[in-house]
């Protein structure tokens, strides 16, 4: 009770008083006035009089305090209402101040709660009106946003941290996500960014891309077991990786960049300078000491902005390898000079690159013919001038014939009998680098048999020599007697060690290193070295390098032995990958199969639902529609026609990929289908006031295809030519028949298609966008090549920038015939 109410009460009691008084007077009168004889003494009508008083004395105070109540009510509840009107005013100013912006409010009351969505987005951000749809932030915001943004959420509720993050919508808009605690309540507010703070995000976004992308490279160049190193403009070693300081010996870069430690000799490092002072890039062999011991690194160092970047692979082992190869060939060369056998090596341009002793001796030709350098066709020529060549009916076309195997070098032999009645087997066996080796074997019946002997001792060694596999020749004691150099190299025996004859627990004995299983050294050991006739043996090791090894003995005459190595590391793990990838194929397969039957429902079907009750809705079947409302239903109407497109030509997509899209081939009116695509863009038509030039005759007839895809075809071509030309401009399509063939041509007059993304147009999500428009999904295009493709037709597009584009489909006119003709 406020106090007005009090000072009104007590007002009304000051009221009843006197009256109360006045009756007490009254009553007290009426008392001695009634103790009259007439009616007679103790009648008691004054105890009733002052009864009747103290009633009325009682109901008055009873009437003040009823109402004394009914006021402190009334006031009350006035009060309560003033209160409400207060809040409400209050919560209108509230929600007028979150919608005053563009810009979203969400509010949760607890993790499990729905949220309370206050204010909108630009319709261009993309993001959904529904607050539930809304709520899946995947379905409009980009998958990296979204999970960024749904991380957040879960530590703010975790946590109580506030964030700030910039989001990348689906349609390439910029929002800022701002997430804080309110007591018990998580509030997200997403605004978009526009301008100087757009620009800004997205340059944090390239600056994270870019950090990342030098992060991979720096790990890369650590993990590099080769030493790299990068110089200042003024030659000081600024950053170098772990090999480069194990290579020095230093315990950590900061110790190699203080120092300024090198690992290049002053020579090299001087010629470094001077390649790069005359503006090249340095690249050379140079010896490198490292732990203590000298090594031949090839060195890479390449002038970069502000400084240079360098690197050295170590090629010791190549050089090494170089250097016995030349010195191989020297001794050979002298080898050959000794033999009796005339022997020539050619290069793959027919060029003489060594001709051994017998070889001048056989044709006793001038020094400048026989000078590195010279064509055979040369030799060949000269020789028959002097009449030491086999006679030809047709020299010219022996000479053409002779040199065209120099094309295609393959293994021969030919007999030449020379006018000076010696007769030669001309031996020519292709180079490894190209080219031939002639050997010249004399036949004649006098040295026969000694020209047979040296040819097979030497064929032999070169056969054994040039084999890809490690082979090795036991006698009967065990002890090896003869071997190549794969067998050396493949399990690094030194060739004086070999020289030995080492006997075959010896080299088991080393072998080991690299296979430890004793059971199959064994079951080996007992094939070389046992007395009687063995059968041949078989097996696979995989050594410790993970390298596979295929062995296997076979007997010889006189107790002799041949084991041989080959490296199958290459096709055992090319078996592997093969069926690893067979596997993957069928896995994908099945996938494919999976999402076309999953998507057709699990997309389309509640898609569906909401195309048909936002037509309900639309129709006024619930009720009728404001303006506002009608826009809604409108853009709702829209997005699920467009999303619907878009599944469909995943799902076609998908279907013609997996390879169970099947065509219902039937007879199909070709100005029919061009007319019935056309229907279909009609309102695209108007809305951008186009000129549609449609040449299609009636006598064109019927082609066998499938008349949906075909129709399919046409319309996402005139979608995507209406779609990027402008307002007011003029697309046009043409139907003709040409070669047996159907030819649909379909020209704008659009911006054209950029050079540099013209081989990208038929891509999955490669789209772009028209000037002013969105970007789309990329998938017309791509599905129109592939129906293309499965009605065994092509497709064509020309454009330049400026001048539109021109796209051209050939249909066979009967598919059924293509079909075969294909197979």
């Amino acid at each position: 009770m406020n106090r007005q109410a009090r000072h009104r009460a007590i007002r009304a009691s000051g009221r009843l008083i006197p009256g109360v008084a006045t009756a007490a007077l009254f009553a007290f009168s009426a008392d001695s006035a009634f103790a009259h004889p007439l009616f007679g003494e103790g009648t008691g009508f004054s105890q009733i009089l002052w009864l009747a008083i103290t009633a009325g004395f009682a109901g008055a105070a009873t009437i003040a305090l009823s109402l004394l109540l009914r006021r402190d009510r009334d006031n009350g509840l006035a009060a309560a209402q003033q209160q409400i009107a207060r809040l409400k005013q209050a919560l209108d100013r509230s929600e007028a101040l979150l919608a005053s912006d563009d810009q979203k409010t969400l509010c949760w009351s607890r993790p499990d709660a729905a949220a309370d969505v206050h204010g909108t987005l630009p319709s261009h951000v993309g993001a959904p009106t529904s607050g539930e749809l809304f709520l899946d932030f995947f379905s409009w915001l980009e998958p990296r946003s979204a999970e960024e943004l749904q991380w957040a959420l879960d530590q703010l509720w975790e946590t109580g941290e506030a964030f700030h993050l910039s989001l990348r919508t689906q349609t390439d808009c910029f929002l800022e996500a701002n997430g804080r605690t309110s007591g018990p309540r998580v509030i997200l507010r997403l605004r978009e960014l526009t301008g100087e703070r757009r620009s800004f995000a997205e340059l944090k976004e390239q600056a994270g891309v870019v950090i990342a992308e030098m992060t991979a490279l720096r790990s890369l160049a650590e993990a590099l077991p080769f030493p790299l190193w990068r110089r200042n403009q003024h030659g000081r070693l600024s950053w170098a990786n772990s090999a480069y300081v194990q290579a020095v010996g230093a315990p950590d870069l900061t110790m190699v960049t203080t120092r300024g430690t090198e690992l290049l000799e002053p020579a090299t490092r001087g010629a470094v300078r001077e390649a790069h002072r005359d503006g090249a890039h340095y690249h050379a062999v140079a010896p490198v000491e490292i732990a203590g011991a000298e090594k031949q690194m090839e060195i890479f160092d390449i002038k970069v902005e502000n400084g240079t970047i360098g690197l050295a692979i170590d090629v010791t082992e190549v050089e090494t390898a170089r250097q016995e190869l030349k010195q191989n060939i020297e001794v050979n060369s002298r080898l050959l000079d000794q033999l009796s056998t005339a022997i020539a090596v050619f290069d793959g341009e027919a060029r003489l690159q060594f001709a051994n002793a017998a070889f001048r001796a056989l044709w006793d030709l001038p020094a400048r013919f026989l000078a590195t350098g010279t064509e055979e066709g040369v030799l060949l020529d000269q020789i028959r001038a002097e009449r030491r060549l086999p006679e030809q009916a047709n020299y010219r076309e022996w000479r053409r014939q002779h040199l065209e195997h120099y094309a295609d070098p393959q293994p021969r032999e030919e007999m030449w009998h020379l006018p000076d009645r010696r007769s030669f087997r001309m031996i020519a066996t292709p180079n490894q680098q190209g080219g031939f080796t002639y050997i010249y074997e004399n036949v004649t019946e006098r040295l026969s048999l000694e020209s047979r002997v040296n040819t097979l001792s030497r064929m032999q060694g070169e056969t054994l020599d040039h084999l890809s596999e490690a082979v090795g020749v036991f006698g009967s004691d065990g002890r090896l007697r003869l071997y190549n150099p794969v067998l050396a190299e493949m399990w690094q025996l030194s060739p004086d060690f070999l020289k030995e004859e080492p006997h075959i627990s010896t080299l088991i004995g080393h072998w080991m290193l690299f296979f430890p299983e004793q059971g199959a050294w064994t079951k080996i050991s007992n094939a070389i070295t046992r007395m009687e006739a063995a059968e041949s043996l078989a097996g696979r090791m995989e050594r410790r390098n993970g390298s596979i090894i295929e062995y296997s003995t076979v007997p010889l005459p006189q107790g002799m032995t041949l084991l041989t190595f080959a490296d199958v590391t290459e096709k055992a793990e090319a078996h592997r990958f093969l069926e690893e990838r067979n596997r993957l194929l069928e896995e994908t397969d099945r996938l494919k199969s999976d999402f076309i039957q999953h998507v057709s429902y699990e997309l389309r079907s509640p898609l569906t639902s909401i195309i048909g009750f936002a037509q309900i809705l639309a129709a006024g079947a619930a009720g009728e529609l404001n303006a506002q409302q009608r826009e809604y239903m409108d853009h709702i109407a829209q997005s699920s026609d467009s999303l619907l497109v878009l599944i469909n030509n995943i799902l076609d997509l998908a279907t013609v990929d997996a390879g169970i899209m099947e065509l219902e081939i039937d007879k199909v009116d070709i100005s029919e289908v061009v007319h019935g695509a056309v229907v279909g863009v009609r309102d695209r038509i108007e809305e951008k006031d186009i000129d549609l030039f449609i040449q299609a005759d009636e006598t064109l007839g019927n082609f066998r295809a499938d008349a949906s895809r075909v129709r399919q075809i046409l319309y996402n071509l005139l979608s995507n030519a209406i779609n990027f030309s402008p307002s007011g401009s003029r697309v046009e399509i043409r139907a003709q028949r040409q070669d047996g063939s159907v030819v649909f041509v379909v020209r704008d007059q659009g911006p054209g298609i950029p050079p540099e993304i013209r081989d990208d147009v038929f891509e999955p999500f490669e789209g772009t966008a028209p000037e002013g428009g969105r970007r789309g999904a990329g998938l017309g295009l791509s599905i129109v090549k592939r129906l293309v493709e499965l009605h065994q037709g092509d497709i064509a597009i020309d454009s330049e920038p400026g001048e539109g584009t021109t796209s051209w489909v050939r249909l066979p006119a009967d598919i059924s015939k293509a079909q075969e003709a294909a197979e």
